[in-house]
């Protein structure tokens, strides 16, 4: 192909980027590390109607971050241009795609050096092996066994790594025959570019129990706090109204004010008194 043409098609592309990228709020950047093709396929039909997912060269996305004047903020984030990455444009929430990426995750089976997502048990029964090598390797890891009816079991459930750690080739080797799959694959958010704002992995990783749980205890003390300080809203309007009736209700029999909700208190409360006057009256003295 002539060089002319190759450097049309190269111009060509760098002016879709930056069309994409002027026309969405929120630019991601995500991992292709360890992710197979099918998977994010699968993913991009999954996100068809709430982003545009594109792998793109990271030089080409230099260049169409270079034409975009009106964004000067979008150059922070090409210290992140590195490595394989797929590009994510939308108007969503980017807090929202990083939890929609990270529930696309799915587990695959290990190979040496990968770091296991969850801590991995693996349980007692019948594995459905044949006596054999197999054995030695399930005993190399830490997995007790026994022979019965012609297969290997394993005694009980045993831990054999934890989240976190590196799963060795032996290791790796056991679960895949086990048909464990201790490795979760997937889209991982480098960055997002929101309007302005760029946002660290870190910051975009929430832990959604933990933030539902603070939440909750912060509307608890606000309610608590505004209940004490009788300030109104929609949401305390009903409390406040029966507290203030209780408060009223109980100033009203103290003072024996009587009103067509307190005769029938007053009463029962005068009688109670005149009895009581009546029993000690009647003591001798």
């Amino acid at each position: 192909m002539p060089s002319q043409q190759v450097l049309q098609e190269k111009i060509n592309e760098v002016e879709q980027i930056t069309q994409l990228i002027k026309k969405h709020k929120v630019i991601g950047i995500a991992s292709l590390q360890k992710v197979r093709a099918a998977q994010l396929q699968e993913l991009k039909k999954k996100l068809s109607d709430k982003a545009y997912m594109k792998v793109i060269k990271n030089t080409l996305m230099k260049l169409a971050i270079e034409n975009c004047k009106e964004k000067p903020e979008l150059k922070k984030i090409e210290e992140h241009l590195t490595g394989s990455n797929v590009y994510l444009m939308t108007d969503l929430n980017p807090f929202k795609l990083a939890l929609l990426l990270e529930r696309g995750k799915v587990r695959t089976t290990a190979k040496a050096g990968d770091i296991a997502a969850f801590d991995v048990i693996v349980p007692a029964g019948n594995t459905g092996q044949p006596p054999g090598p197999i054995i030695s390797q399930l005993n190399a890891v830490g997995l007790p066994t026994r022979i019965e009816a012609g297969s290997v079991w394993i005694n009980k459930d045993t831990l054999v790594v934890r989240k976190g750690e590196v799963i060795s080739e032996r290791l790796a080797s056991v679960l895949s025959k086990l048909g464990i799959k201790p490795v979760e694959a997937g889209l991982l958010m480098k960055v997002a570019y929101d309007d302005g704002l760029v946002i660290t992995a870190e910051q975009l990783q929430i832990d959604i129990e933990s933030t539902k749980q603070t939440v909750e205890k912060s509307h608890a003390y606000a309610f608590a706090l505004s209940i004490t300080i009788a300030y109104p809203t929609k949401e305390n309007m009903m409390t406040l109204l029966q507290l203030a009736h209780q408060k009223a209700y109980a100033l009203s029999i103290n003072a024996a004010v009587p009103t067509k909700d307190t005769i029938a208190d007053l009463i029962r409360k005068a009688h109670a008194e005149m009895l009581s006057l009546g029993k000690k009256a009647n003591q001798p003295v």
